[in-house]
């Protein structure tokens, strides 16, 4: 994934299609759009930061979950980790000890709940029949409760010849997914012409998403890695 950080305008329409189409509970997104301010009026500027699982070649996530459920957390073939819902609702050191390996805080509890609670029904958007990681869920069963989840790059979609359903939904076209290891790709394209930075990569955890970008906007000064960094301290 590589995202443009000079045309995010912060309408937080990604993490909005990430819970419809992931059907997440109330207070669980896969997704955030972090944002600050800097400098002052008459030289306001705001900055946006979308951020989400940086599904990491070597991922902290996995190696502190393995050590008390193997196969709870693995890393596919393709580059996507992969979370196993089962094994970790059964598996309370697993849950934490992933989520406070993570450095992105990109990992959420799937505490159950519905927004549509206490009202004449349930609405089917939130009883439906969704996918993920190869499997058919559903969360009035139950399927994800106790678990925890994170984004899965709309894997579904992707092997259905979709895009990602934030990169899709974004307005201002900040996003941007596909093959790195395909020279003719988009995103080859865009990383090859553009200078880079990647979240917390001194960490040695090898993220996948990129981001471009942040040198290139009017006030340099103002966006720059260490603005990124001030998001996500």
């Amino acid at each position: 994934m590589v995202i443009d950080t000079r045309k995010c305008v912060g309408d937080h329409a990604c993490a909005v299609s990430c819970m419809a189409e992931n059907v997440c509970p109330p207070k669980t997104a896969y997704r955030k759009v972090f944002e600050t301010e800097f400098n002052s009026f008459p030289e306001l500027d705001r900055f946006f930061m979308p951020t989400n699982c940086q599904h990491c070649d070597n991922p902290p996530c996995k190696k502190a979950a393995d050590k008390s459920t193997k196969g709870a957390i693995e890393k596919r073939k393709d580059g996507i980790v992969v979370f196993n819902y089962a094994k970790l609702a059964k598996s309370p050191k697993a849950k934490e000890a992933a989520k406070k390996a993570c450095p992105y805080y990109a990992i959420v509890d799937d505490k159950a709940g519905f927004y549509t609670d206490g009202t004449p029904v349930l609405e089917p958007y939130e009883t439906r029949d969704f996918y993920e990681y190869d499997k058919k869920l559903n969360r009035k069963r139950g399927d994800t409760k106790g678990s925890i989840r994170k984004c899965t790059f709309c894997l579904h979609r992707l092997e259905s010849g979709m895009l990602p359903a934030c990169v899709g939904t974004c307005i201002g076209r900040a996003m941007y997914f596909g093959d790195k290891n395909d020279p003719e790709s988009l995103v080859s394209e865009l990383l090859k012409k553009e200078k880079t930075w990647n979240l917390k990569a001194g960490l040695g955890t090898q993220p996948r998403v990129y981001y471009i970008g942040y040198e290139d906007r009017t006030k340099i000064s103002v966006a720059t890695p260490a603005s990124c960094i001030a998001c996500h301290q």
